[in-house]
């Protein structure tokens, strides 16, 4: 009996538990039918038309994206609209559309977890902790030597898919830097948590003016961390082969492979 819908249902709930996930959040399935079959399998994090028009391209019928594409109720599925537009296109293409997004930043090998394992920190712990040992929002640990701010930025830089808007520091380049607390995606809720304000550096994306002036003085007075800004895009990226690799393990008869597509928004910058 080919393997369903259904079946891959049950495999990420089992994996990323959506009770997991944050009470603004909209995890879950988005457009399919439960007993379609599934034989190819495409893993992206943002759902957007070259991510879409790519998993055609490689046959799959099931797309699970990290961001949701429905945050908020629809009242129509126009199709002079980005999202009315998708949608009919993965209708038209008979592929199923399934998200992880909050529920799969919390859980073990999750968004900040596998970031922080490719920094090699030890000690791992959550941010913001769940109800769940060893689960929750970000992750705190010490990297494996002590460095400087900009070699560690730097070491991001090279771990992290290149984007246009690359790597922003706030911090002296040759200032010390030991302990390191990070959250994969949008970070800021986090800027003042306890494991992040004792944290030599925090790392994270879309750090808005106000919250990062507010934490660059706290960190100039010796009561905060400095600051890595990065891609939303490119620090969950990574996370798509471990989730990659963890279906392969529970199922084993269907083809599951990562798009390269590259949805960062921004196609360039000038520099001053």
């Amino acid at each position: 009996m080919p393997l369903t819908l259904a079946d891959v249902l049950a495999v990420a709930e089992d994996l990323w538990p959506r009770a997991g996930a944050e009470p603004w959040d909209a995890p879950g399935l988005v457009v399919g039918d439960p007993s379609q079959p599934i034989e190819r399998i495409r893993l992206v994090v943002d759902v957007v038309t070259e991510s879409v028009d790519d998993a055609i391209g490689a046959a799959a019928d099931l797309i699970i994206a990290h961001h949701p594409l429905l945050f908020r109720a629809v009242n129509s599925i126009d199709e002079t609209a980005y999202r009315g537009a998708v949608v009919a296109k993965l209708i038209r293409a008979d592929i199923a559309l399934l998200s992880a997004h909050t529920n799969a930043d919390v859980v073990a090998d999750g968004t900040s977890d596998v970031l922080a394992a490719r920094l090699g920190l030890a000690e791992l712990r959550p941010i913001q902790a769940s109800a769940v040992p060893g689960t929750g929002l970000g992750r705190v640990g010490a990297l494996p030597e002590p460095t400087t701010l900009g070699r560690l930025a730097r070491a991001v830089a090279g771990l992290l898919p290149a984007t246009a808007g690359g790597i922003r520091v706030a911090g002296d380049y040759d200032e010390p830097v030991r302990t390191v607390a990070l959250c994969g995606g949008a970070g800021d809720s986090l800027l003042n948590a306890a494991e992040v304000l004792a944290a030599d550096v925090y790392i994270t994306a879309d750090l808005r003016h106000h919250p990062a002036s507010d934490a660059r003085e706290q960190h100039l007075l010796g009561r905060g961390p400095a600051l890595i800004d990065v891609s939303h895009w490119a620090s969950e990226w990574l996370w798509l082969d471990v989730a990659a690799q963890q279906l392969r393990e529970r199922l084993p008869s269907v083809i599951v492979t990562v798009s390269d597509v590259r949805t960062d928004p921004w196609d360039f910058a000038i520099t001053q």
